[in-house]
């Protein structure tokens, strides 16, 4: 949000005889706005990635089907058309995929929806295959992480570079704060220098003014989105769950109604499924009661995924459920209600594969206190929590951060220093000596994001050591001696 022309290329506005208190606010100023132009060159290119890829994620439920319409549609059935059982189809899915393990169903959201099976194949990839509900006929398959929506979630989640990839999303994520806050003191202190501009009526005067106001509104969402954003990531999500532990909570539920000899947990049985709710995916999973008095009692499974729908209805799970199947001898059907817009409604029931009885279950009302404020955060930030509002407001906020990024660096190129071999960044240091509370502001921003504070140190050790030492670096940089 850099509001006044760069002091480095004009005059400055401010005579020398200013009072004290005008002379360290200017400072101030240039310095704020100096750390928020550096660390554009980070957050960017992040926050541009996460909205492009958030407002396809956003979408996937419309552009998938229309992508793939001979996958993700099929005929709406007879008027009076009743579905029959599903456990057909999952037998006809594994004899027709010998080589892969089904991993999971979901039934289908509308009539005209498929009934998709989750597989993992011999290699440990993902499988999707489509099933015509009305006809039983197989439709095809694809992998989920191939498509539109798969390759924008695997590219939100770590760039599609494993650990390094998350380290490089956090940090920016982290910076992102500091632009939000910063590009608020921009914003207050140069309204009068902005509306001296917009008396011009130059494009870049305009190009300030859009961009300015655009931060105002975004501002407050980035901080939001990062906020719940948080939980997910390598560094700090793990610390804060560490500390969690630690305290007797968590940020993931634990089903205590499951925990004698647990098998898997619900994000290990359904490792490339998006319809585990957050707050669950530790959950322990239960084991089922192995019939011991008739040795071909192992063989003969009594519930199958229509038994495991049944009971999971009865007990008052949302539609559509994905039931997750059991991967060992004495696992159990664990249906998922993913209720979608209300993380309050989430439930899985655990079914027994022998007894075809209901073994234990467990939801939203069972989480620890930090469990629930995740996962209505895990909701709002996905854009799912208030309905149609929700979504509207957060594909707004994601075309505005795309905007940002753009006015943004063009204001620089506008204004650029041309064939001087500087950067043309603003001139100006935190003057953290002269200000105790913006220096405990700063430490307290450092120890709470481990990852900034560690980025900020060697920002500043670089600057020190660096940047200031070397003729070429000082002026390329507008370092400030």
């Amino acid at each position: 949000m850099a509001t006044l022309d760069d002091p480095t290329l004009a005059p400055p506005e401010l005579p020398p005889a200013s009072p004290v208190g005008q002379r360290r606010s200017g400072g101030l100023f240039r310095a704020f706005w100096r750390w928020h132009f550096y660390a554009s060159f980070l957050v960017i290119p992040v926050v541009l990635v996460l909205a492009v890829t958030g407002l396809i994620y956003l979408f996937r439920f419309q552009l998938e089907p229309a992508l793939h319409p001979d996958l993700m549609r099929v005929d709406a059935p007879p008027e009076g058309a009743q579905l029959a059982g599903f456990e057909p189809y999952r037998i006809g899915v594994a004899a027709t995929y010998p080589d892969a393990t089904v991993v999971s169903m979901t039934e289908p959201a509308t009539e005209t929806d498929p009934l998709r099976f989750s597989l993992e194949t011999a290699d440990g990839s993902p499988l999707d295959v489509f099933v015509d509900p009305w006809t039983g006929k197989i439709l095809g398959d694809l992998n989920p992480d191939t498509t539109l929506s798969g390759t924008a979630v695997r590219l939100h989640a770590d760039l599609m570079a494993g650990r390094v990839g998350d380290a490089v999303l956090e940090l920016g994520a982290c910076w992102a704060i500091v632009m939000a806050l910063s590009g608020y003191y921009l914003f207050w202190r140069g309204r009068a220098a902005r509306a001296r501009k917009r008396r011009t009526r130059t494009g870049q005067a305009r190009l300030r003014t859009t961009h300015a106001w655009l931060g105002l509104a975004v501002g407050g969402g980035l901080l939001l989105l990062v906020v719940s954003g948080l939980p997910w990531t390598g560094i700090w999500g793990a610390n804060v769950q560490s500390l969690a532990t630690g305290a007797g909570t968590s940020m993931w539920s634990q089903d205590h109604g499951a925990l004698s000899d647990p098998v898997s947990t619900l994000d290990e049985s359904l490792p490339h499924s998006h319809e585990v709710p957050w707050a669950q995916g530790k959950s322990p999973v239960p084991t089922s009661q192995v019939p011991t008095t008739d040795p071909d009692a192992v063989t003969r499974s009594v519930a199958t995924v229509d038994t495991a729908l049944l009971l999971a209805a009865q007990e008052g799970l949302a539609h559509p459920m994905t039931v997750a199947l059991p991967r060992k001898e004495d696992g159990v059907l664990t249906v998922i209600g993913y209720a979608f817009d209300d993380p309050g409604k989430e439930r899985s029931v655990h079914v027994d594969r022998f007894g075809g009885t209901v073994v234990s279950q467990y939801g939203y009302d069972d989480y620890p206190a930090l469990a629930k404020t995740v996962a209505q955060g895990i909701a709002l930030h996905e854009g799912r929590r208030f309905g149609l509002l929700n979504m509207v407001l957060t594909a707004a906020f994601c075309a505005a951060v795309v905007v940002m990024c753009v006015t943004g660096p063009l204001m620089w190129w506008r204004r650029r220093p041309r064939g001087q071999g500087r950067i043309g960044a603003p001139r100006g240091t935190l003057p953290l000596k002269t200000t105790p509370l913006l220096a405990i502001g700063v430490v307290l921003l450092g120890v709470t994001l481990p990852l900034f504070g560690a980025s900020l140190l060697v920002v500043l050790l670089l600057d020190r050591f660096v940047l200031r030492r070397l003729p070429a670096t000082r002026r390329w940089f507008d370092v400030t001696t």
